[in-house]
């Protein structure tokens, strides 16, 4: 039982996998939040769909963080942290 299905895995083979996994262990799939019981055939069709609909929305996530990292380092900006000699002046100032 998980609470998402997305929670659990982020690619629709390694969903695949785990369902596998459990029904050879004698187990079911129940996830809370999207009504998924793969006892009946209804909770198995749904369970392919948002499979395959939770990697695409990895995808699409990591599409628009590529996307905005780049524009980023084309107007020259970095992101992250500061790096450690700064951290380190810093608390010689204030430490």
């Amino acid at each position: 039982m998980v609470y998402k299905l997305d929670r659990l895995a982020r690619s629709t083979k390694q969903l695949y996998q785990i369902s596998d996994e459990l029904q050879e262990k004698g187990a079911e799939f129940v996830s809370l939040q999207d009504s998924i019981d793969t006892t009946t055939s209804t909770g198995r069709a749904m369970f392919g769909m948002l499979a395959v609909f939770a990697e695409f929305e990895q995808d699409i996530i990591l599409e628009r963080t590529r996307a905005g990292l780049d524009a980023a380092k084309q107007r020259r900006r970095t992101g992250g942290r500061p790096k450690m000699g700064y951290l380190q002046d810093t608390c010689k100032i204030y430490g």
